[in-house]
């Protein structure tokens, strides 16, 4: 009887809606016939979804980049377990893991999320991603592995294009919110963007394009996740001709409800993105996004076809793109269709699985 491949995978599966599209790889995995153990947090749903499907479960992670004790935790399990691949996905598991994995036989494979912050010129990075210790690195898009290629003293043949993929079955219990329930009447065309606010999402060219938006429109705009109801967007929703259809909630933990009660979502990112998780789950819904034309995101969706892609730092025509889908209920219904399909046949999670197993294999052949 031939072998199983052993893949032991060090990851956080805290929150099992943010965790499911990396988890649901290591259950795919598993079901595909690899032998895999998961080194993370202990009392989580995901740590016992993993056990229900015959994934081993250690109860460690670890804590702090530069601990002795951690990077030994692993090397131990390498040695005992005699592991054929090392797969890292937190910051910690990969400075601790190529730690461990010194003089090991090991293929120690890491995972990148987004563009940006990886220079060849600085010294950290090679705790990292340019460590020579690392056999292949998976980029969640070509805009990804794009930023690697240009980093100096790194083998470009280590680089792969893996998309974290989505399952429509994921989404069939997602009942939408009742908006009346925050205040938007029931005859309004919705624009949703849920997104933890960070600099790269361009949060204010959103909300500077309800400016553009003619006034007498039931066109209303949703904007939840940390830090959206912060002073500063708080004053440029103020100064809007449309500030009374401008909903700033902060954090909620309802967030695909209330994007399934929206017609379209925004995300007006300007820089670091990969395929974001909440345009998947939007498109995967139904739901037809308007994003902008940075690497990474673009890859996300067909102009046209499965949503719309307009320019960056651009206010205008972010209104301009919401405006055309409230104008035209045949185009928004065409991509919303098209967005669904999208995520079914070109971002869909069985692609990924595939797509993983295929790379795990060809890494021990080669």
């Amino acid at each position: 009887m031939e072998r199983k491949i052993k893949v032991l995978v060090i990851g956080s599966y805290d929150v099992i809606h943010t965790s499911r599209p990396e988890a649901e790889i290591i259950i795919g995995l598993a079901n595909a016939g690899f032998e895999m153990t998961v080194m993370t947090h202990a009392d989580t749903e995901y740590a016992r979804r993993f056990k229900e499907y015959g994934v081993k479960v250690i109860p460690f992670h670890p804590e702090k980049k530069f601990r002795r004790a951690e990077s030994q935790r692993i090397r131990a399990e390498l040695i005992d377990g005699r592991y054929d691949i090392l797969q890292l996905y937190t910051s910690k598991a990969i400075i601790n893991g190529l730690r461990a994995a010194r003089g090991l036989k090991v293929k120690v494979v890491l995972y990148r999320g987004y563009a940006g912050h990886i220079h060849w010129y600085d010294p950290a990075a090679y705790l990292k991603y340019l460590h020579p210790r690392v056999d292949k690195i998976v980029c969640n898009s070509v805009g990804v592995e794009a930023h690697f290629r240009q980093q100096l003293f790194l083998s470009k043949s280590k680089l792969v294009t893996i998309n974290k993929g989505h399952d429509l079955a994921w989404y069939h219990d997602v009942t939408p919110l009742d908006l009346t329930t925050i205040g938007i009447p029931t005859t309004a065309f919705v624009v949703t963007c849920m997104a933890n606010v960070r600099p790269m999402k361009g949060i204010k060219y959103l909300l500077q394009a309800m400016d553009f938006i003619p006034n007498e429109l039931p066109i209303h705009f949703v904007l939840g996740g940390d830090g959206t109801d912060s002073a500063e967007f708080r004053q440029i929703m103020e100064s809007s001709p449309n500030a009374t259809k401008i909903h700033l909630l902060g954090h909620r933990t309802d967030a695909l409800r209330i994007i399934a009660a929206s017609k379209v979502f925004a995300l007006a990112s300007i820089k670091g993105e990969s395929i974001t998780r909440a345009v998947q789950e939007a498109m995967a819904l139904g739901i037809a996004p308007v994003i902008t034309d940075i690497p990474g995101n673009k890859e996300l969706v067909e102009h046209g076809i499965s949503g719309l892609v307009e320019p960056m730092k651009n206010p205008k025509a972010l209104a301009g793109a919401i405006l055309s889908l409230y104008n035209n209920p045949d185009l928004y219904q065409k991509l919303s269709r098209g967005a669904r399909n999208h995520i079914a046949t070109k971002l869909s999670h069985q692609r990924t699985v595939d797509q993983m197993k295929t790379l795990y294999e060809e890494i021990l052949n080669s």
